[in-house]
């Protein structure tokens, strides 16, 4: 049997899937990473705990599979897109002010950086042009200026800075090649043009970068899908359980694997015509195009970054998943639907989604259960389109009432606040030349069939599920597919890997007018969100 292995890191957790060469998800293993939390939005993790997860997943999803490590013809990672620092023994180094060497990942989602891509944001850089026109705090330049600025020791005791997927193919090959995608969509390689831009990190305050020749953060730049180096070493292949030399691939970041495993479902549309939506924690929208397509407030143009030779359009949601859980999890009816979910075995979500479908005939319906609140779920800025790091979540509708119906009024209000950050995604693409025409959604937030249609109606563009349940993992094992020479290129693997599974259609023009109307309502309350905010900053020092 020929099988490959695709390894995902997201912000919680690590998991590993086995999958044969049609694209079949054989079995699959999930190992939680730890996180540590302090104020200020920091968030930080472990490079080892989450190389032992890794291993830990791999080996099991084998074991579960029931395959011979014989069988494994190649494997590839996605990971998000957060930042490890290893000093110049290539050991963890501590990005903490905790000084806890344990502790030397900046995740993604930390905030640390505003200042200073506020600062990068306020000079009209050339680099710009190509995410979005406003650099991101959850970007690499960013946190690595934050490094030089508040610790300088480390900066400067640093032996390599990888993107959290670049890693893991070096702690399973010991080969430095960075990903395009990684490099490209958040360290502002310019892959169009095969280089880094020199002046820029002289400017921002990273001279030293630009004078090591990006010794640090790259120079072997290679596609997603390349095979890397000698194949699995001897040390990463004992820890897995594989044979040493099976080929490795250059990896993606976690939300463009999620791309490459949904995009190429429908191959006579093909990836031009339908967007990928991966929910989860965050979320984010992969575009494709054969044009480059300068969209304010949406990351990119990026070249190659995950279809090779296509440009891709990144927008997304600093806070989905994470939006709509916080919100139910505070809610005061939380502990009594959390107690009757664990009765039943259930998560609170899930419980709570089977709850909405009792209510309703028809899907479409649950929109009804919001009743007049209205969710903006910027509860870490606002991504796209507005590339607002300082927008807050807002809340409209609110009564006294704390019974378990107004937890689900929350609920879906928040699943329905998501649906309309996807749909101001989807206008201000189309108002700049990227228009596709369909929305495949995958991750763990959006995987159930309700939510999808809810995403439909709230949206405005039909949705399309595929067949495998892990599309994230199977982008990652279409990869080692590819670096195995399984198929000659990603487009190939991915018209042979992955197929849609359902589609779910925008509703009636009653459950449409209903949603233009709560639409209208979210704006407002968004920018009634931007005026506050705006008034706050005007008021005199210590009147606040």
């Amino acid at each position: 049997m020929t099988c490959f292995i695709g390894v995902d890191v997201g912000t919680g957790s690590a998991r590993a899937g086995v999958f044969d060469l049609e694209g079949t998800l054989l079995a699959s293993r999930k190992h939680d990473i730890q996180m540590w939390r302090a104020l200020g939005n920091i968030a930080e993790q472990s490079s080892d705990d989450i190389w032992q997860a890794v291993c830990s997943c791999v080996r099991g999803a084998i074991s579960d599979a029931g395959i011979s490590p014989q069988e494994v013809r190649g494997i590839g990672f996605d990971a998000a897109c957060s930042l490890v620092a290893l000093d110049g023994d290539m050991r963890p180094l501590s990005v903490s002010a905790s000084g806890d060497v344990a502790r030397n990942v900046i995740v993604w989602m930390d905030q640390r950086a505003t200042d200073q891509a506020a600062r990068i944001n306020a000079k009209e850089y050339p680099v710009l042009e190509f995410v979005g026109g406003a650099i991101s705090p959850e970007m690499q330049t960013p946190k690595l200026l934050w490094l030089r600025e508040n610790m300088p020791e480390s900066f400067a005791a640093a032996g390599q800075f990888f993107d959290l997927v670049d890693y893991l193919t070096w702690a399973a090959t010991g080969s430095l090649a960075r990903s395009c995608c990684t490099v490209t969509c958040k360290w502002t390689y310019l892959a169009h043009e095969d280089r880094w831009d020199n002046s820029y990190f002289e400017e921002i305050g990273l001279r030293e970068l630009a004078s090591e020749n990006f010794s640090r953060i790259g120079t072997e730049i290679v596609p997603p899908g390349s095979a890397l180096a000698q194949g699995l070493s001897h040390g990463a292949a004992a820890q897995m359980g594989l044979l040493a030399g099976i080929p490795v691939a250059a990896g993606l970041i976690d939300a463009h694997a999620g791309g490459i495993g949904t995009v190429g479902a429908d191959p006579e549309r093909g990836p031009e015509a339908t967007m990928a939506y991966v929910f989860g924690t965050s979320a984010c929208t992969m575009s494709t195009s054969p044009e480059a397509h300068r969209v304010p407030g949406v990351w990119g143009p990026y070249y190659s970054a995950m279809v090779p030779g296509m440009w891709l359009s990144e927008g997304g949601q600093s806070a989905a998943g994470e939006a709509i859980a916080h919100l139910v999890t505070v809610h005061p009816a939380s502990a009594e639907a959390e107690a009757a979910a664990r009765a039943e075995g259930l998560s609170l979500q899930t419980y709570l989604l089977r709850q909405v479908d009792r209510r309703v005939s028809e899907k479409s319906e649950v929109a009804l259960l919001a009743g007049a609140r209205v969710v903006v779920p910027d509860f870490l800025g606002n991504r796209a389109p507005f590339a607002d790091p300082g927008a807050t979540g807002a809340i409209l509708g609110l009564t006294l009432s704390a019974d378990f119906e107004d937890l689900l009024a929350t609920y879906v209000a928040a699943v329905l606040g998501v649906g309309y950050g996807l749909r101001q995604i989807m206008q201000a693409q189309g108002q700049h030349g990227v228009r596709p025409s369909t929305i495949v959604v995958s991750g763990g937030a959006g995987e159930s069939d309700t939510i999808k249609q809810l995403l439909a109606d709230s949206s405005g563009f039909p949705v399309l599920s595929t067949r495998s349940a892990e599309p994230v993992l199977l982008g990652a094992a279409m990869l080692g597919a590819v670096a195995a020479g399984a198929y000659p290129t990603i487009q190939s693997a991915m018209s042979a890997m992955s197929s849609v599974k359902a589609r779910f259609d925008p509703s009636s023009a009653e459950i449409l007018a209903l949603h233009q109307k709560r639409f209208e309502a979210f704006e407002m309350l968004q920018k009634a969100d931007q005026t506050v905010r705006q008034a706050m900053v005007a008021l005199p020092k210590g009147s606040v």
